[in-house]
């Protein structure tokens, strides 16, 4: 009984995280929204415009800092929230959707930081990236087709911000609120399927002191 109980608080925590999960993944689309409307990206552009939006645009620094803590605490809870759904020993079939869309949602929140490593254009964010190409260049077969993808067929450049911000806002932005949405309605499904089994169980305890 101890065990179930357990079970039960565990799967009622990672369907609250779940909810913070969907709430930060809706602050940074919308963040990242509102900071599309002056952010360039180019080679340059990018800084520049990211300071003026830290230093001239009404709120811009707010948008801009929320929009970064948002990105990083998905990542964070959402591992927190794969651990808590191992640890609370949810492998049944009918979970198979809320492990398959939390992993997926858990990836395309690693690939938003990911492809955000350069669009601020910084030093740092420069040198990560070259090193990431040059990891991604060693994979065989068509890591040389990848790293040319991303970079536009050369060096570092405008058209390499181009790209991965178009990556970062239409491909994997949209990914990662679908993956939400499902992760989300799955563990609700498993709410109500946790309250009718409860309902059950207290009958049949009702009906066992009844006939005792």
């Amino acid at each position: 009984m101890q065990n179930t109980q357990f079970d039960r608080i565990l799967r009622r925590i990672a369907t609250i995280l779940s909810v913070v999960i969907l709430s930060l993944c809706l602050i940074y689309v919308s963040t990242g929204i509102l900071l599309s409307f002056n952010y360039e990206p180019t080679a340059g552009g990018a800084y520049r415009s990211l300071r003026m939006i830290d230093t001239q645009v009404a709120y811009g620094w707010l948008f801009h800092r929320s929009h970064d803590i948002a990105g990083n605490a998905m990542i964070a809870i959402a591992l927190v929230q794969i651990v808590i759904m191992f640890l609370g020993r949810q492998f049944r079939q009918s979970w198979l959707i809320a492990w398959v869309s939390g992993i997926f949602f858990t990836l395309s929140a690693i690939g938003l930081d990911w492809t955000a490593m350069i669009l601020d254009w910084t030093q740092e964010g420069y040198w990560r990236f070259n090193i990431e190409l040059g990891n991604i260049e060693a994979i065989p077969a068509v890591g040389t087709l990848l790293r040319d993808i991303l970079t536009g067929g050369g060096a570092i450049s405008s058209l390499t911000v181009l790209h991965l911000y178009t990556l970062h806002n239409y491909f994997i932005s949209v990914a990662a609120i679908i993956f939400a949405v499902v992760h989300l309605s799955a563990l609700l499904w498993q709410e109500r399927q946790m309250y009718a089994e409860t309902r059950e169980e207290v009958m049949q305890l009702k009906q066992a002191s009844v006939t005792s």
